[in-house]
């Protein structure tokens, strides 16, 4: 299944986007994509029903976050060989976690907001998990199965902030727009291999990354069995889980977004997100 939210910011509503690429209405079904309904036994219930029995959404409505009421956004830095390599940096021997506020996240095609004082705002395509279910102290056997699905995530990044600003790594990754997710959260059972995706990312047509998740040093299951040994994952909780080789700070010279640009990105499978760069405007 594809699940999504459509809608204003702060009103969306649960939907599907069905075989044909129609947005069915799911708000008689469940209240929302979130912590509560996505648990195994919701996502049977919403596989059992004939999309065609659902109303249609008309129109074009914008699409939020596919997930709402995010307790947590973890990130996995580094964890591509590939990505390591041309930021000059070792595969480092465990995962490197760091947080992204909650607050970043956004629709898969609302703007990107170039933050006050921004001198180096890149970009970073990445596969996000989704958990389903309570997940503390899992081993790596069982790990996916905890996981409801996948989707896609551009981790937004301010390289100064978040390399020369002191301190941890979220202060170059928590401003608001830094975490767009979507456009749907795929299914696990419609992901068999999530160490099989390729993955691309364009800057004004340009194509900056070019990968796949087979290059990963940690793979999901690793992840998601690793940190719950260090906390509790909840429903919603999202890891987006490292960036293939091609972001900004690795060009030569690097390259980094500036207001006016468009940013296109996707992961084979999950969908495909379209983003206009702004200035700060608060």
């Amino acid at each position: 299944m594809r699940l999504l939210r459509y809608g204003p910011i702060g009103a969306e509503r649960p939907g599907l986007l069905d075989a044909t690429g129609t947005i069915r209405d799911l708000g008689a079904v469940i209240p929302d994509i979130g912590p509560a309904t996505l648990g195994d036994e919701t996502l049977a219930h919403l596989r059992s029903l004939d999309p065609a029995s659902l109303p249609i959404v008309d129109g074009t409505p914008r699409l939020g976050a596919c997930v709402g009421h995010v307790s947590k956004f973890l990130c996995v830095g580094l964890n591509y060989s590939d990505h390591a390599a041309e930021t000059g940096a070792q595969v480092p021997s465990e995962p490197i976690l760091f947080f992204k506020a909650p607050s970043a996240i956004c629709g898969p095609n609302d703007p990107v907001e170039i933050p006050r004082g921004s001198v180096k705002t890149d970009w970073e395509v990445e596969l996000g998990v989704v958990i389903g279910t309570r997940a503390k102290y899992v081993s790596e056997a069982d790990a996916l199965a905890h996981v409801a699905g996948y989707c896609v995530v551009n981790d937004v990044s301010e390289r100064d902030f978040q390399m020369h600003r002191q301190g941890q790594w979220m202060k170059g990754k928590s401003h608001d727009g830094f975490g767009p997710i979507g456009p749907w959260l795929v299914t696990r059972d419609e992901v068999p291999d999530p160490q099989n995706l390729s993955m691309f990312l364009e800057v004004d047509g340009h194509r900056y990354q070019s990968g796949s998740t087979r290059t990963m040093v940690y793979g999901v299951a690793h992840l998601v069995s690793y940190i719950s040994q260090f906390m509790t994952l909840l429903p919603g909780d999202i890891i987006s889980t490292g960036t293939p080789p091609g972001v900004g700070l690795g060009q030569k010279p690097p390259v980094f977004l500036r207001a006016g640009q468009t940013i296109r990105l996707g992961i084979d499978g999950l969908g495909e997100q379209l983003q206009q760069t702004i200035d700060a405007t608060e």
